[in-house]
């Protein structure tokens, strides 16, 4: 194997300017589309739980913002009918502002990082920058900034990750791999998601979301019924899920088969989360280890393909998709959850990971003022750190270059982006699809 020392590396970036120059990325050819985007939705809805396929729709229907969430897969087409540097690294393939969260790493430190992964591949690195322009703008809108404002936001998170992306390439590659951002003491939406970290305990996960199963004094606990949020699940099916802890047990490191044999399980239930998940097979197992006190939530989780997987045929995902999303996930966090793993449930592939364990999120309204661009930089650092760690420092950074034509341009797709998203949404509003039923 040839071994490519950094001056080639950063040449080799340079170059990729005549595939696409950075003023490009700011075009956004939706003429080129082939499918129209509700179509898209519709297309990604095969294959989910039917019954819930009205509630997406519902949830998406609520604002641009909740559309774009949803809206992966339309993102993805449109993404790839532009123009690529080919410069490619680990996506997290949602990026967007609600999609960073503060949760606990195996050490019980709290840390604020990228935590969501179920869209995620190998791919274009600046295809992950442009959607999370994009939300800048949706998100900066809804919590009362004109479009001014959210457009320097944009811009503010592609600077931050240029910038830490051009250190990047100037550090040892093992300082890249464990780099700390300090910049987020600075945010106040980060403080405000480790403060819901905080109290996000196991215990607390424990009252949320289970009773007591009697009356009667010290009866055992199990999954309350807040339908169609949670629903308790039981028999064959229950037993398929608890099944598919075995394969799951025996992919896990030994250290954690041995911490896992501690604990029991107790009940399980089916539970509807976040938007683009809508509809996917996702359950909980309550367990429990020292005694009632020493509770363990997993949450089981649909994965299907990748959004991007039609658009990126090289990428070589794995052959199981909650595999694709764990590896994806090491590839780009510095700490990640120790039960994190994957399983099957018949032909279906899942991820396994704790469910609230000391996870906390922004919430819009987060986002007034100055906490909007604040929060812009924090995103970009994040979105740098973790493209570096699985990506080329050298070659992203010889691309970029030293100076601001590129953060321009992904600020300036963000704003188109987000206007074509609120015509999206309109569609999709119009279209009957999101109207509740009796």
């Amino acid at each position: 194997m040839h071994w490519t020392n950094p001056e080639e590396r950063r040449a080799l970036g340079q170059a990729r300017r005549k595939q696409v120059g950075r003023h490009q990325h700011e075009a956004l050819e939706l003429k080129a589309r082939q499918t129209p985007a509700l179509k898209i939705v519709e297309r990604s809805m095969r294959g989910r739980v039917p019954a819930l396929v009205a509630l997406k729709y519902q949830l998406m229907a609520e604002s641009p913002f909740a559309y774009f969430r949803g809206a992966a897969p339309v993102m993805a087409a449109d993404l790839a009918q532009l123009p690529s540097t080919g410069i490619v690294c680990q996506l997290c393939g949602d990026a967007h502002v609600r999609n960073l969260g503060a949760y606990a790493a195996p050490d019980g430190r709290l840390v604020f990082d990228i935590n969501d992964f179920d869209e995620t591949m190998r791919g274009p690195f600046e295809w992950e920058l442009k959607r999370m322009a994009a939300s800048l703008v949706l998100a900066g809108r809804a919590s009362g900034h004109k479009d001014g404002a959210a457009r320097r936001a944009a811009m503010a998170c592609a600077e931050r990750y240029a910038a830490q992306m051009r250190a990047f390439a100037l550090m040892p590659h093992l300082e890249v791999a464990r780099f700390q951002v300090h910049r987020l003491g600075l945010a106040k939406p980060v403080h405000a998601a480790l403060a819901k970290a905080e109290r996000s305990t196991p215990l607390h996960a424990l009252e949320r979301f289970t009773e007591p199963a009697s009356a009667r004094p010290g009866a055992p606990r199990r999954f309350k019924e807040l339908k169609p949020m949670l629903t308790r699940v039981t028999g064959a099916r229950a037993a398929a899920v608890l099944a598919s802890l075995g394969p799951y047990r025996e992919m896990l490191q030994p250290e954690r088969q041995h911490l896992l044999a501690f604990y029991h399980p107790v009940d399980v239930a089916f539970k509807v989360v976040g938007t683009g998940s809508v509809g996917l097979r996702d359950y909980c197992v309550y367990l429990e280890g020292n005694g009632r006190g020493d509770p363990l939530f997993l949450q089981i989780k649909e994965e299907p393909a990748s959004a991007y997987a039609p658009y990126l045929p090289d990428a070589h995902p794995a052959q199981n998709n909650g595999q694709r999303v764990a590896e994806g996930q090491r590839a780009m966090q510095i700490q990640t959850d120790p039960f994190l793993g994957w399983t099957h449930i018949g032909g279906r592939q899942y991820l396994v990971r704790q469910l609230n364990d000391h996870k906390g999120s922004i919430e819009i309204e987060d986002l007034a003022g100055a906490n909007l661009k604040a929060y812009a930089e924090v995103c970009g650092e994040l979105l740098a750190r973790g493209h570096g760690r699985s990506g080329d420092p050298q070659v992203i950074a010889g691309y970029i270059g030293s100076g601001v034509a590129f953060a321009e341009a992904i600020a300036a797709f963000g704003v188109a982006y987000a206007d074509q998203t609120v015509k999206d949404w309109e569609q999709l509003k119009r279209s009957g699809k999101a109207k509740r039923r009796a």
